[in-house]
């Protein structure tokens, strides 16, 4: 198992509502699941902490590489995107 980690700073709740509506399909089409998603705490350091982020998991580093190219899902990718500020950052 491999981990991503999603940072979101909220700026449209709708759109993040229509990417909510669609993420968990999208990430199971590459073997993703999300193993702890929420509000965040900044534990330390300087800079600020995201409104909510996400703990994904999958099954290899390929996987997790194939969800975020895979050009069928731009549409839901953008719409993360397009909520607020989004970094993905691959544990590995």
């Amino acid at each position: 198992m491999i981990y991503a980690f999603a940072q979101l700073s909220i700026r449209d709740r709708d759109t993040l509502g229509a990417y909510r509506a669609k993420a968990a399909e999208a990430l199971a089409r590459h073997g993703g699941t999300v193993v702890a998603a929420g509000p965040a705490t900044l534990l330390e350091g300087d800079a600020p902490a995201p409104d909510t982020a996400a703990l994904l998991g999958f099954p290899d580093r390929a996987a997790a590489l194939a969800w975020i190219q895979d050009p069928t899902l731009a549409d839901i990718h953008a719409l993360r995107r397009g909520s607020g500020d989004s970094r993905v950052i691959l544990l590995a």
